[in-house]
């Protein structure tokens, strides 16, 4: 079993930053590979950014094509922790974040229908 708490959300400008953070429980954190996900009002999840487990020697990262070059995920294993730092924001990117993991699978092929654990979400609002 894996708890997931979401952390960082907030209110910021246009142009602004914010950085997310997922804790984890669960001594087998590394195995797990990570996902961010958003729902905005009226719309379905969508996938935001993943990051390999410790089960590949490289570590792979995904992103979807609208936050590719604006934001970076990125985990500590020792921490048991996984971030998303978001710059360059926009209001688009106004969103429910969630984190999500999924045990020993491909970065490529993390979507929301497959993930074993869900955070609760923190809200992420971009004025403009």
């Amino acid at each position: 079993q894996v708890q997931l708490v979401e952390s960082g959300g907030g209110l910021v400008q246009t142009g602004g930053s914010l950085r997310l953070s997922c804790a984890a429980s669960g001594r087998t954190f590394g195995s797990y590979a990570m996902g961010w996900f958003r729902q905005a009002p009226g719309k379905e999840r969508e996938f935001v950014a993943a990051i390999s487990g410790s089960g590949d020697s490289t570590t792979y990262t995904r992103y979807a094509d609208s936050v590719k070059g604006r934001f970076t995920i990125s985990r500590d294993n020792a921490k048991n922790t996984v971030y998303l730092q978001m710059n360059s924001l926009k209001p688009e990117d106004t969103a429910v974040y969630y984190c999500a993991a999924k045990y020993s699978t491909s970065v490529f092929t993390i979507r929301a229908g497959i993930m074993d654990y869900w955070g609760q979400g923190t809200q992420v609002t971009v004025s403009s």
